[in-house]
């Protein structure tokens, strides 16, 4: 057994963010959280930002106290995060302005833009990416600061960048820009030239498990750690959590549920085609050369929105409180699509739902166990739709899914997803993207040497638990009713 290595993992949401050490002793894999803390973007008189400067901060703050806690231990560290956002570098690398956050408006109309530059369809077929309005490209049209930069780094390379000086685009986060071919995975000179933007700023991609280096020497007398690696996950929160999938088959199908659901399956090339592009697939990167095959879609958004617009209105309850009130609630009242625009961003999630059933002909959800089982069902019915869409693309059947994240942690609707795909369902571990992201360092040092060999320490080192379909009737009759509500 070799000696215990401790790998830390800068893991940060669109919410919140944390530092989480890595424990390997030659065998298994531990997972201890360090450092949570908040991360919400800031109103400025242009829009929405990200506070980086606080971010880094406490990111210091959970490296410092790993170091503390085990020393030497403390090998390496990488960082991964949502994607398409970025910073904008000058000439002696500082930030032209803060990074912006994707929710922010100002790229609402820029795919118009685009596509006034470069068809739509041809857009997809070079990229493979799915269209959504905060993809960087769009944000990128959109930009103001494009004459003073010199280097464009998305927010997990920013990190990397601070911590060791080194500027590079790590290629699972550079593949959400849609500005990045698949197939070469390299940039699209063609399309970055047509869409008007600078060239320059688009750098050298490194894969996953690349060694950027040490830590600055005014960051590493900070913390206490001068020989500290910094190493590249796949920096891509998705894509982390992809590696932490604990699959034994190739080619696994997953769904990451979170703020957002991803669901997919990993392949070992792209699969760009005229059924993808009208189904709105994305051919993302993965590691060790594979393409995450997926759809984003709306996940515990609507969830999360309720509780804060209850907590507003002084109801306190816990999510955990919420899954068990909807366990006892009636099934099928009210459906609602997860994706429909009434619940981008709504000033009050639960009045947007209400609104929407009733504008469907549906009763809306009168108690807060109503409302998060109707949230609850419709992502269920929604992962069926893209389940059947995924076969037909593939060409490849369904009979397992793995659910990672977050979302994991809910029996009631891991139960619903069984039931609704008729197929197994293998849930966890909820900290899949915490360690899919050690595991892709654990690469680079040589502690093992493929995809495969990370996902048998994961098996060995962290309890899953399957559900199967039940019930199987009432859901087909349900998944009727809810193409009837997308089609209204």
């Amino acid at each position: 057994m070799s000696k215990t290595k401790i790998c830390l993992a800068i893991d940060l949401g669109a919410g919140s963010g944390r530092v989480v050490a890595g424990i390997w002793d030659g065998a298994r894999l531990g997972i201890e959280e360090l450092n949570r803390f908040a991360n919400d973007p800031v109103k400025a008189a242009d829009g929405w930002h990200w506070d980086l400067d606080n971010l880094f901060q406490h990111i210091k703050k959970g490296m410092a106290l790993a170091i503390k806690k085990y020393g030497d231990a403390v090998v390496s560290a990488g960082v991964d995060t949502w994607g398409v956002d970025y910073g904008l570098l000058d000439a002696s690398g500082k930030l032209c302005a803060a990074p912006f956050a994707y929710r922010d408006s100002r790229a609402y109309n820029m795919m118009e833009k685009a596509f006034q530059r470069m068809p739509r369809d041809k857009i997809y077929q070079r990229t493979g990416i799915q269209f959504m309005y905060f993809n960087t490209l769009y944000q990128l049209l959109a930009e103001k600061n494009l004459e003073c930069a010199e280097r464009l780094l998305f927010m997990p390379d920013l990190i990397h960048f601070l911590l060791t000086g080194v500027a590079a685009n790590e290629r699972s986060i550079a593949s959400t820009s849609q500005l990045l071919n698949p197939a070469t995975q390299t940039w699209d000179r063609d399309l970055i030239e047509t869409m008007g933007l600078p060239a320059k700023i688009f750098g050298s991609v490194v894969n996953a498990g690349a060694i950027l280096g040490k830590l600055q020497s005014s960051v590493a007398a900070e913390i206490g750690a001068p020989h500290l690696q910094v190493i590249t996950p796949a920096s891509h929160d998705t894509a982390s959590a992809v590696v932490g999938v604990p699959a034994e088959e190739p080619e696994p199908v997953f769904l990451s549920s979170g703020t957002w659901s991803l669901i997919g399956r990993e392949l070992n090339q792209p699969a760009i085609s005229g059924a993808s592009y009208q189904a709105a697939f994305s051919n993302e990167g993965g590691v060790f050369g594979t393409t995450r095959f997926l759809k984003n879609i709306a996940g515990m958004w609507l969830l999360q929105g309720c509780k804060r617009a209850w907590t507003a209105a002084g109801k306190s309850i816990t999510y955990d409180e919420l899954a068990a009130a909807a366990e006892k609630s009636p099934p099928f009242v009210s459906i609602i699509d997860p994706d429909a625009a009434d619940f981008q961003a709504p000033p009050d999630m639960p009045r947007a739902i209400a609104e929407f059933c009733r504008r469907t002909s549906q009763p809306a959800p009168e108690d807060c166990g109503a409302f998060t089982r109707a949230i609850f069902e419709s992502l269920a019915l929604k992962y069926r739709l893209l389940k059947e869409s995924l076969v037909r693309i593939t060409a490849r059947p369904v009979d397992k899914i793995h659910i990672v994240g977050g979302g994991s942690q809910y029996d009631l609707l891991n139960q619903f997803a069984a039931d609704s795909l008729n197929c197994a369902v293998v849930c966890g571990p909820v900290e899949a993207t915490s360690i899919g992201n050690v595991i892709m360092q654990l690469c680079a040092l040589g502690e093992m040497g493929s995809l495969a060999e990370g996902r048998a320490v994961i098996r060995r080192s962290v309890e899953t638990k399957t559900f199967l379909p039940r019930n199987i009737r009432a859901w087909d009759d349900a998944f009727g009713r809810f193409q009837k509500v997308l089609s209204s």
